[in-house]
């Protein structure tokens, strides 16, 4: 017998408990979250039912959706040009960076024939904008760093850092299958995907405000518009990818800047909504996807698994420095940078059983190294954040 209801029960109660304790104890609570979601989770006490988890992945995108959503509401467009070449370079150098990295990595550490490395690769690349969105709000908020637009540059990047992994995922994954995969298509796929994505988000935008301008609508009910029209605009997108690449969840952070812009009242109200609705979100997504994690895959990998990763990660390092060339940001703040592209989670979790499932030979392994990134690098990455971002940017002065 199913016990749906007691399951979202004891999510929420004990998410919040974790998160709470967790915080307390001067740790992210997010590891609080992932460990709770592994031991109530189908490989820990089976407490989730499996009703929840098989919709789980749909209550992922909505999570995800929710927090970008957030991120386009915490965007100033001012900003956003100041800082526009550097977060475009940040959107894809450090990605492929690490991916080609963790690729060469695995092929020599684990063994990996080199097509199936590069599926690892572009697994593990892939930042994590759950984990960083929330603290890059946090930093706008507290207007730290915003003289030089450092939150909005990895706002940006992160965001369609994963556009590019998936990309370079599918890419190696179609080769590995025999697939006739053309490079240059992939190639532009990727910029085309993005524009894209942003002109589905801005028409969605501008229709939303036209409605919010000709009704009288209150900001709850505009709420659940906006989040239902962003679930709706995520699955078109996925149904037309077919034909033609879009990268929705992009679209759906220019939802929420568009919003913004057009409407600033409105939208500074809007945000503080989605803040409410992301205490749910959050747990929900970070539960689940600790919920996925078979802690005994990872000594499948071992300390070797943890170093392809690593070594994954000092390259991406590099990455984030070239990309940044040419700013005015200082050695500390460049510092804060890299941290906030250490964390994996989503991605990883969304993805990494799919080569598993598709019958990769080396799919176990690319699933365990998975979640050892997501093990690793989130908590990682998010106490990194807070660490560096604390103490390293500036706060931006008033007039």
């Amino acid at each position: 017998m199913e016990y749906v209801a007691f399951s979202v029960a004891v999510i929420i109660l004990l998410g919040l408990l974790f998160n709470r304790v967790f915080t307390r104890a001067r740790l992210p609570g997010i590891l609080g979250m992932l460990i709770l979601g592994i031991l109530i989770g189908p490989h820990g006490l089976n407490l989730i039912s499996k009703s929840i988890m098989d919709i789980s992945p749909d209550l992922r995108v909505i999570a995800l959706i929710i927090i970008l959503l957030r991120a386009g509401f915490g965007i100033n467009l001012e900003s956003l040009r100041k800082v526009g070449m550097t977060a475009v370079k940040m959107s894809f150098i450090p990605d492929v960076f690490e991916g080609l990295a963790v690729m060469v990595a695995s092929h020599y550490i684990l063994g990996l024939p080199i097509i199936e490395a590069g599926i690892l690769g572009f697994v593990i690349a892939a930042v994590s904008p759950a984990v960083i969105v929330p603290q890059m709000l946090s930093f706008i908020e507290r207007r730290m760093g915003t003289a030089k637009g450092i939150p909005t540059i990895i706002l940006t990047g992160a965001s369609v850092d994963d556009v590019v992994s998936i990309t370079l995922f599918s890419v190696f994954l179609g080769i590995y299958q025999g697939q006739q995969v053309n490079l240059l298509v992939e190639a532009i796929g990727v910029p085309l995907s993005i524009l894209t994505g942003i002109t589905g988000g801005l028409a969605l935008g501008l229709a939303l405000v036209y409605l919010f301008r000709r009704f009288e609508i209150r900001n709850t009910e505009k709420t659940l518009i906006i989040l239902g029209a962003a679930i709706l605009l995520k699955n078109m997108g996925d149904l037309i990818s077919t034909y033609l690449p879009i990268a929705a969840l992009v679209g759906v952070m220019v939802v929420g800047l568009v919003i913004l812009e057009r409407m600033p009242e409105t939208g500074l109200k809007l945000s503080e909504k989605f803040n409410k609705v992301w205490i749910f979100a959050e747990i929900l997504l970070f539960v689940l996807v600790g919920a996925q994690v078979d802690v005994r895959l990872i000594f499948h990998v071992g300390l070797l698994g943890l170093a392809v990763i690593t070594a994954g990660l000092m390259v991406r390092s590099i990455g984030v420095l070239l990309s940044l060339k040419g700013t005015d940001l200082n050695l500390k703040e460049k510092v804060f940078c890299i941290s906030a592209y250490i964390p994996k989670a989503t991605v990883q979790a969304a993805i990494g059983a799919i080569p598993l499932a598709a019958g990769v030979a080396a799919g176990e392994t690319i699933l365990a190294m998975a979640v050892l990134a997501i093990l690793f690098t989130a908590p990682l990455g998010s106490l990194a954040v807070k660490w560096t971002g604390e103490r390293f940017l500036e706060v931006e002065r008033g007039n």
